[in-house]
């Protein structure tokens, strides 16, 4: 019998990859399918080096596309099956995760964002955000997770594996560049120790016995002959998705109740947006931070009400306005000033924050 991975809860001190790892450890994931790309690339190395002690699996494929493919394999056989990726090797993994959006097959993928368009930088950025979203040829029927610290890596990767399964859409951990490489403390520890119901994978094909006869037939799909009977599909997975996204959708909020002024982002740069309030509250000005975690589906009702009070939103992101758009999109028909500070692939910092918010206050 494999070693127990984590015992009770205990302090640690490590790079965002490896904190994906141990956390995919810890939710009882079975194997990991990947390719190589940076800044990922140690979340393959941790989980490799610790599946021997653990009782895990690991392919290396040749490229995205079959990395994002042999997940799918994975789960169909009833593992629990995940991947992680970013930049470039993300927009190769749209196909299979379309196919996955479309078959209702719950795979999970790990993203960290690295600069962009193409190959870019290595480093950072957070300009994946459309791609993680709304990427293939689909509508979007998935969940993405934006983390912004490394207790949030561990806890929303071993949340990601019980969100796929539940609600059989693909689920994301979209994190970035920085994340996977600086050192950070946190508490790891076991969920099911903690009250965690893991949910359990089951086979979807190949299982025991003759169909039809000795249990029901599977029959999953993602070709369609006729337009009337693709629509049927789509809207019934729309109507689904839609009701359940008031279950999933997660925020934060900081000092928003007499806000004037409103500060979106999202992630690693929401750290940011919180130094400038902490700062600009301490100057007497009322400034308040909305941080979205779930990016799809958007928690725009909260969003909603904030806009409704406030009178200007600055929305602050490592991209050209990405998030923007979704803010946008999610509040349309409101009246409120939106303005922006996008740094497409660099970071921002919370004193560049608060001159912008202090030339909006003038």
């Amino acid at each position: 019998m494999a070693e127990k991975p984590i015992q009770g809860e205990r302090k640690a001190f490590m790079t965002g990859n490896e904190v994906v790892a141990w956390a995919a450890v810890a939710a009882k994931a079975d194997i990991m399918y990947g390719y190589p790309i940076t800044p990922q690339n140690e979340i393959m190395h941790y989980w490799t080096r610790m599946g021997p002690k653990f009782g895990k699996r690991f392919l290396q494929t040749e490229d995205e596309l079959s990395a994002g493919f042999t997940t799918i394999g994975g789960v169909l056989a009833g593992r629990k099956a995940f991947t992680a990726t970013a930049g470039p090797g993300n927009t190769l993994m749209q196909e299979p995760i379309s196919m996955a959006e479309m078959m209702r097959i719950p795979i999970v993928v790990v993203v960290q964002q690295r600069g962009g368009p193409s190959t870019a930088t290595v480093i950072y950025s957070q300009q994946e955000v459309t791609l993680t979203t709304y990427g293939g040829n689909g509508e979007g029927f998935r969940v993405v997770y934006s983390t912004s610290n490394h207790q949030e890596l561990f806890d929303y990767t071993i949340k990601a594996f019980n969100t796929a399964w539940k609600y059989k859409f693909p689920t994301f951990v979209l994190g970035d560049g920085y994340q996977a490489k600086m050192r950070e403390s946190l508490t790891i520890y076991d969920p099911e120790e903690k009250g965690m119901n893991l949910i359990e994978p089951y086979v979807t094909l190949g299982g025991q016995g003759l169909p039809g006869i000795d249990r029901p037939p599977v029959h999953i799909r993602n070709t369609y002959n006729t337009e009337e009977e693709l629509l049927e599909i789509i809207l019934n997975y729309a109507e689904e998705y839609e009701k359940i996204s008031p279950e999933i959708v997660e925020y934060k909020k900081y000092d928003v109740e007499d806000a004037e002024v409103l500060i979106v982002a999202h992630g690693v740069v929401s750290r940011a947006a919180i130094g400038a309030v902490q700062e600009l509250r301490g100057a007497g000005k009322k400034v308040g931070h909305f941080r979205p975690i779930t990016l799809r589906p958007f928690p725009s009702d909260e969003l909603r009400k904030l806009a409704a009070k406030a009178k200007k939103i600055l929305v602050v992101e490592s991209a050209y306005g990405q998030l923007d758009k979704l803010v946008k999109q999610n509040i349309f028909g409101t009246n409120i000033q939106i303005e922006g500070l996008f740094k497409p692939g660099v970071g921002v910092t919370s004193e560049e924050i608060i001159a912008r918010v202090n030339n909006m206050l003038q």
